[in-house]
């Protein structure tokens, strides 16, 4: 990992967006807590000076803090600007990139954090670009001794630390698990495939929204997906249509931008505390000194994951304290750096004991030997 001193030790790229802008307040949430033992510099970065400020003022606002403006960096650069992302890179030990869809945006971001021997933590759910990363980047990230990692939101931490400490937890040899999501619904219920807006707006294709939603021309439709439909139809059968998502994952980023301009512009103000995130695992295996030739498994475990709103709560929540995980655990991280899913690179952390500590909370529910 570059070693070389910079004057930032985070920064948040994209932190004038939705999910950007919970991303900051967390940071400056948990900058608040850490400097009774360490100073944490940290910026925000994005194209508008004037928005980065806004957010920052809100933040500022909201935690009672009224110097928080004066305490963070301010850094202006463009994703069509790759000299600007090189700059940005330059003044951080770790970028937290919330700008997407990742799909369209973030190459760019990985590229020049590798570059500049930057590490990156995304909250990317598309199994495409981060498939593609992987492939194209993680001999070049371990050349720069860099870590570039993905998925650190509600995609998937929890799932991923949900398989490892059951893993953690079972006396024995863990040799299968399940798992199962419950969505706790509220106003916010559907809002929970952070990061990409593109996603979850073309889940609802197969129920003719999709062939308006993809006229450039008509902005009619988007108030009905935006409102009445998800108001409609149960979170579960929601994230059902959103995994018929991908084949409608077309270039027609217009219509995305104005429909994430719209939702968020209506979703900004709703209220998030009535929805929560329930994770169950059921894992399987064998007692030490079980053969396994011979036997069946013999040890069961349930755990869970339980968590406030899952986009724009507990995902900031995840996000920032992998950033605090990476700065403060280094030496526990897969040697070298390379591109690595949240289980691979904070497997032998204690990641988990930061989330439990702030509302993520992992817990054994029953453990039995058969």
């Amino acid at each position: 990992m570059a070693t070389e001193q910079r004057p930032f030790h985070l920064v948040v790229f994209g932190a004038s967006g939705f999910t950007g802008q919970f991303v900051t307040e967390e940071v400056a949430r948990e900058q608040i807590a850490s400097e009774q033992s360490s100073r944490l510099p940290w910026a925000v970065a994005g194209r508008s000076k004037e928005k980065l400020q806004q957010v920052l003022e809100k933040a500022a606002q909201k935690l009672g803090r009224p110097s928080l403006s004066s305490e963070v960096g301010v850094i202006i650069c463009d994703i069509s600007n790759p000299a600007s992302l090189d700059e940005m890179a330059k003044q951080a030990k770790l970028v937290l990139n919330c700008v997407g869809p990742y799909r369209f945006y973030g190459e760019p971001v990985v590229k020049a954090c590798i570059e500049n021997g930057t590490s990156c933590i995304d909250i990317c759910g598309e199994p495409q670009f981060l498939e593609l990363m992987h492939a194209k980047y993680h001999e070049k990230a371990a050349e720069k001794g860099v870590y570039i990692i993905g998925s650190s939101g509600f995609d998937s931490i929890p799932a991923d630390l949900g398989v490892l400490y059951t893993r953690n937890q079972m006396n024995g040899t863990l040799t299968a698990v399940e798992s199962f999501l419950t969505i706790n619904t509220g106003p916010e219920g559907l809002c929970i495939h952070d990061g990409t807006w593109k996603s979850a707006i073309y889940g609802f294709g197969d129920k003719g929204s999709l062939r308006k939603l993809r006229s450039v021309s008509c902005l009619k439709p988007v108030p009905i997906v935006g409102t009445k439909l998800k108001r409609r139809w149960p979170v579960s059968y929601c994230r059902e249509l959103n995994s018929y998502s991908i084949p409608f994952l077309g270039s027609d980023i217009s219509v995305v931008k104005r429909t994430q301009r719209y939702l968020h512009e209506n979703l900004e103000d709703s209220p998030m505390d009535e929805t929560s995130f329930t994770m169950t695992f059921f894992g399987q295996g064998y007692s030490h000194g079980t053969c396994v030739e011979k036997n069946k498994p013999n040890i069961r475990i349930c755990t869970q994951v339980k968590g406030p709103e899952a986009g724009y709560v507990a995902t900031p929540i995840a996000m920032v304290q992998a950033a605090m995980t990476f700065l403060s655990d280094a030496s526990d991280l897969p040697k070298g750096g390379g591109v690595f899913t949240p289980g691979a690179a904070f497997s032998r952390t204690k990641l988990i004991d930061r989330l439990n500590k702030h509302g993520i909370e992992f817990s054994v529910i029953s453990s039995s030997e058969v």
